[in-house]
């Protein structure tokens, strides 16, 4: 022993798949990455550790790490350098960089409550994980086909229907305060794609007469919403974030803790290494009082 410490494995993102969400962590040495489960009624106690790394691209199933481990500013709103930045999108479904992708595509009406309903596409294969990583209450598959097909549909239903194709992040949070029911939900879907269906279609696209999906049961997203009393406003090396899971949706958890509900945007957490904290330990992290208006001024994410 040199009384060294070993190289830090750093949180990357926190992923959905069909047995619920996972925090990822990337490996010092190359190695695979692991995953922690982030169940409901689990304790999550975490202290940060000196500094924040860029956290690499994903690639082929797997994470490249950043060549140069570039240090991040703790505040940044990207876990990553620009270098990596700019490879990510260099091929990319978002980015319209990647248009070549053979896999079949879905259309679908992803439903956010008082925030409205918004269109998008997914890779067939990705089944509900993309719905799961938006934070969607409740969604529905219109149609199926190609990439660029997809594409053109989902520019067909944002022009003729006025569906927008992105719902700002500060909306989806407002509307968890108080989000229906999944009834209500489905009748305003189902409306919406039956005005989709009966478009002119393009080509290369099938329509989908698929059921809405309510995905509220597996966020633990009570019937009554959540209201959160504090919210974490940006990790600093040392502090300490700790509290029991009570509802987990898109990239955010909501944590009970001593000092009340909080809100913790978990693309916070990404580039930093993380150590356990004892259970129970005060939240040193720095946090602000979340209002609860009755109306909200939209802003960007």
């Amino acid at each position: 022993m040199d009384g060294t410490r070993p190289p830090a494995w750093r949180a990357t993102a926190l992923t959905w798949s069909a047995t619920g969400p996972e925090l990822e962590w990337s490996a010092p040495d190359g190695r695979p990455a692991r995953t922690s489960p982030l169940t409901i009624d689990a304790e999550v106690s975490m202290r940060a550790s000196a500094d924040r790394r860029c956290v690499g691209v994903w690639r082929a199933g797997r994470r490249l790490p950043c060549p140069t481990a570039v240090e991040l500013a703790p505040a940044a709103r990207t876990p990553q350098c620009p270098s990596c930045t700019a490879v990510d999108r260099s091929r990319s479904i978002a980015a319209d960089t990647a248009m070549d992708d053979p896999r079949p595509f879905l259309v679908y009406l992803a439903h956010h409550g008082t925030a409205g309903i918004k269109v998008g596409i997914t890779a067939e294969e990705r089944g509900a994980v993309r719905l799961l990583e938006q934070g969607a209450l409740s969604s529905l598959v219109v149609s199926a086909g190609t990439l660029a097909s997809a594409r053109r549909t989902e520019h067909l239903l944002h022009a003729a229907l006025g569906l927008p194709d992105r719902i700002t992040t500060s909306r989806k949070r407002t509307a968890r305060r108080d989000p229906g029911t999944p009834g209500q939900r489905a009748d305003e879907l189902t409306a919406t794609a039956e005005s989709a269906h009966a478009l002119a279609w393009p080509e290369a696209q099938e329509r989908r007469q698929a059921q809405p999906v309510d995905h509220t049961p597996t966020y633990g997203l009570p019937d009554g919403g959540v209201r959160p009393d504090i919210e974490v406003t940006a990790l600093a090396a040392g502090c300490v974030i700790s509290g029991r899971i009570a509802c987990r949706i898109g990239t955010d958890l909501y944590l009970h803790t001593s000092a009340g509900l909080l809100l913790l945007d978990t693309r916070q957490l990404t580039g930093w290494a993380l150590a356990p904290a004892p259970p129970g330990a005060p939240v040193t992290a720095p946090v602000a009082a979340v209002n609860h208006p009755e109306t909200t001024q939209d802003a960007l994410f």
